[in-house]
C-alpha cells in the first residue's frame, strides 16, 4: 500500500511534541553556519561587517525558523520529510561555505542556496497539505507567493554589485519578516485567516531552546579556538574565565526561568499560532543575535586583551548581551506577565559602561560585561526565591 501525503502530517501523541533525531541531524548545519559568521566577524569587525553579520544573523535565523514550523507540523520520522531535511542541510551547508564571501565573489551562490532553503521547504509543505488540509494548503501557499517574490530579490541581489546587492537583500529580508505580521496577504485571495496551523506550541519552544544551546555551544566552541592560539598573552586566563561565566550565566537565565514559561505559554494559550510567531518566530530573534554579539566579543577580547577599548567592537562586547537580555525580559514578561526587572537593571548597566569605554582595555569591558550578567542572574534568582512561598 502507497502512502499518502496525509501520513506525512505530525501525529497528536506525546512523542511529537519531542525534537526528533532528523531535526536535530538538520541543525549541525547552523553550527557550521554560526561558526563561519562568527569567525568572519571577530576577523574583522568594523561597522560595514557589522552590519553584513547583522543581515545575516537575520537570514539564518529566518530559515532556521520557518523550516522549524514546518516540521513542527510535519513527521519527521516518515522518509519523504526526513529526505526534504536532507536536501536543506545540503543547501545549508553550501550557504554557510558561501556566507564569508557572500559580499564579494559567492554572492550568486548564497542567494541561491538561501532561495532554494526556502522555496523547497515551502513547496513541499504546499504539497504535503494538499488534499488534506485546505486552510492549510492556502496558508502555504501564501507563503510560497511571498518567498518567490523576496527570492527574486535575494538572486538579484546576488548578480548586483555590493552596495546594491545590500539594498537589494535587506527588501528581500524586509518581505520576509513582515510576512507574517501582513498573514502573507495576496492580492484576490486576500490574508490567511488567524489560527489556520495545528502547531505544537511545545515542540517549538523545545526547538527553540535547542537553537540557543547551538548558539551558545558556538561560543564556547570558537572561545575555546581562540584561547587556544592565544595562551602567551597575558590576559588570556582572566578572559577565558568570564567568557566561559558568562556563557554559563547566559544558559542560567534563560533557562532557569524563562524556557519552560515559554512553553507552557504556547501549549495552553487559545491564540497557538499568534503566541508562537511573536514569542519564537520574532521574540528569539535578538536572543540569539545577542549570543552571537556575545561571542565575536569575547574572541576578540581574547585576541586584544590589552588593546584600549573602542567604539568600533563595544557593539559585540556590551551590545550582545544589551540584546540578549532585552530578548530574555520580552519572553518571560509575554509568558508569565511579569517584568523581570532585573534584565531591565542589566540593559541600563550594558549601556552605562559605554561611556568608560575609551578609558579602559577591552578584557575590562569584558569583564565588566560578564559581572553586569552574572549580577542580573543572581537577583533573578534571589527574587524568584522570595516569590516562591507568597506563590504557595
Amino acid at each position: 500500500m502507497t502512502e499518502s501525503n496525509h501520513d506525512w502530517l505530525r501525529k497528536d501523541d506525546v512523542q511529537s511534541t519531542k525534537a526528533s533525531f532528523p531535526e536535530l541531524f538538520f541543525d549541525l548545519v547552523f553550527v557550521f553556519a554560526l561558526i563561519q559568521l562568527s569567525e568572519t566577524l571577530a576577523s574583522d569587525f568594523s561597522i560595514g561587517i557589522a552590519a553584513e553579520a547583522i543581515l545575516f544573523i537575520f537570514a539564518l535565523w529566518w530559515v532556521w525558523i520557518h523550516t522549524t514550523w514546518v516540521t513542527n507540523l510535519l513527521d519527521t520520522e516518515i522518509e519523504p520529510v526526513r529526505l526534504l531535511l536532507f536536501v536543506l542541510m545540503f543547501c545549508g551547508i553550501v550557504l554557510a561555505i558561501a556566507l564569508p564571501k557572500a559580499f564579494t565573489d559567492m554572492g550568486l551562490v548564497f542567494a541561491l542556496a538561501y532561495s532554494a532553503m526556502q522555496l523547497i521547504r515551502s513547496l513541499f509543505a504546499l504539497y504535503a497539505f494538499r488534499g488534506t488540509d485546505a486552510a492549510s494548503f492556502m496558508t502555504f501557499f501564501r507563503i510560497t507567493a511571498w518567498l518567490a517574490v523576496s527570492s527574486a530579490l535575494w538572486i538579484a541581489g546576488g548578480l548586483a554589485e555590493p552596495q546594491m546587492r545590500a539594498t537589494l537583500w535587506i527588501a528581500a529580508l524586509a518581505i520576509e519578516y513582515a510576512g507574517p505580521a501582513m498573514r502573507y496577504w495576496v492580492p484576490s485571495i486576500g490574508a490567511s485567516p488567524p489560527e489556520t496551523l495545528d502547531i505544537s506550541g511545545e515542540h517549538l519552544a523545545e526547538r527553540c531552546a535547542l537553537f540557543v544551546i547551538i548558539a551558545l555551544g558556538e561560543t564556547i566552541l570558537t572561545t575555546g579556538k581562540n584561547a587556544a592560539s592565544h595562551m602567551d598573552n597575558a590576559g588570556t586566563p582572566l578572559v577565558l574565565c568570564c567568557a566561559f561565566l558568562s556563557t554559563i550565566v547566559m544558559w542560567w537565565i534563560y533557562f532557569h526561568d524563562g524556557q519552560e514559561k515559554a512553553a507552557d505559554k504556547a501549549e495552553e494559550t487559545a491564540q497557538p499560532q499568534a503566541t508562537a510567531q511573536y514569542l519564537f518566530t520574532y521574540g528569539h530573534l535578538p536572543i540569539v543575535a545577542g549570543i552571537i554579539l556575545t561571542a565575536v566579543g569575547e574572541d576578540f577580547s581574547l585576541s586584544h586583551p590589552q588593546e584600549e577599548g573602542s567604539y568600533t567592537y563595544a557593539p559585540a562586547l556590551l551590545g550582545g548581551p544589551i540584546l540578549f537580555l532585552a530578548g530574555t525580559a520580552w519572553m518571560k514578561t509575554v509568558s508569565s506577565r511579569f517584568i523581570p526587572y532585573s534584565h531591565a537593571a542589566g540593559v541600563i548597566l550594558l549601556a552605562a559602561c559605554f561611556l568608560s569605554v575609551p578609558f579602559i582595555a577591552n578584557f575590562a569591558i569584558q569583564v565588566l560585561a560578564t559581572a553586569i550578567l552574572l549580577f542580573v542572574a543572581v537577583w533573578e534568582y534571589v527574587a524568584l526565591r522570595r516569590r516562591m512561598p507568597r506563590a504557595a
